[in-house]
């Protein structure tokens, strides 16, 4: 009797020993499956994100010209610069004033018409639907923004054609400074709410029609169903399609420089478009740099509110 535990023993120390190799060489096997898969991802990352945006900071402390030999280092001078510089100021609250207006009109439209397209039963229609505000988003943005020049033509354009259809005069899109935001706001909208709208219907349809039905049973209306229901459980799509959209928009170029490039007036002058006047038309690399990073600093902080104050703390 007593050498029979003896036996278990001994036979059961090789087992885990075993055990152990085993799931040591599967976790060795999973590190290198992962350090393989992600090595060519970080290495692109660390080239084309990384390395430019160290190299833009640093330029911005140089009178940069790539035309000329030496380039010598001023310090904080490009900064000091930007605060006396009229045009930069005033391209500062334009690219503000685009964002505020056109990604909370982009959220909302997007939102609606995803509810709208997601109410459809038949399969083939609200697939239809989804294609038809989708293509816009294929077309490049500078495409779209030559066809929307001709649309605003004051003389032959399609708005005033229509206007005038109707006993109306017309109206200068690009030309007057009241007007022309808006007008750059109305084509941008159209060029990028297939994206959103796709992202959105994605998120409706991952919420339980269950929750519908109970409060359907309870007599909640469709207006107390999208508060209560859809708008909290959309929440995390939600917060990923404002950050992606304010990104884009603060970095919004071609409408800019296709449309009225940047005026009248400076009033549709962005940050993007100033900091490519300054790096390719004066040859400026160094203040254009500055801008840059002024950008990026203002990009970086709004994403870290957004990240901050929109977490959802729901789950189903």
């Amino acid at each position: 009797m007593s050498s029979i535990p003896e036996t278990t023993s001994t036979n059961s120390a090789p087992k885990v020993k075993v055990k152990k190799k085993g799931k040591s060489s599967q976790i060795k096997a999973q590190n290198r499956f992962v350090f393989f898969s992600l090595t060519p991802i970080m290495t692109l990352f660390l080239v084309f994100s990384v390395i430019p945006i160290v190299w833009g900071l640093v330029l911005s402390f140089y009178q940069y010209n790539a035309l000329e030999e030496h380039s010598p280092f001023i310090g904080l001078q490009n900064y000091r610069d930007m605060l006396k510089d009229d045009v930069f100021i005033k391209s500062f609250w334009n690219t503000f004033k685009f964002v505020i207006i056109a990604v909370p009109a982009n959220i909302v439209l997007t939102l609606m018409i995803a509810i709208g397209i997601n109410k459809i039963r038949s399969k083939v229609f609200r697939d239809l639907f989804r294609t038809i505000y989708f293509l816009p988003c294929i077309a490049p943005l500078a495409g779209s923004a030559v066809v929307w020049s001709t649309m605003f033509n004051k003389d032959t354009g399609l708005f005033n054609v229509i206007l005038n259809s109707l006993n109306m005069p017309s109206v200068d899109w690009l030309s007057d400074p009241a007007i022309a935001m808006y007008s750059v706001i109305a084509m941008t909208l159209w060029a990028d709410i297939g994206f959103n709208i796709v992202i959105f219907m994605a998120g409706l349809d991952s919420i339980p029609k269950m929750f519908y039905e109970a409060a359907e049973l309870d007599g909640a209306n469709r207006w107390k169903s999208f508060w209560n229901i859809t708008v909290p459980l959309l929440s995390r799509t939600t917060l990923f399609v404002t950050i992606m959209t304010c990104l884009s928009y603060f970095q919004m170029f071609p409408q800019f420089q296709i449309l009225t490039n940047g005026e009248p007036q400076n009033e549709t002058r962005v940050l993007a478009l100033n900091i490519y006047d300054h790096a390719f038309k004066f040859m400026n690399m160094g203040y254009a740099s500055a801008i840059a990073s002024v950008l990026f600093v203002i990009i970086l902080i709004i994403t870290i509110m957004q990240l901050k104050l929109g977490k959802s703390q729901w789950e189903y």
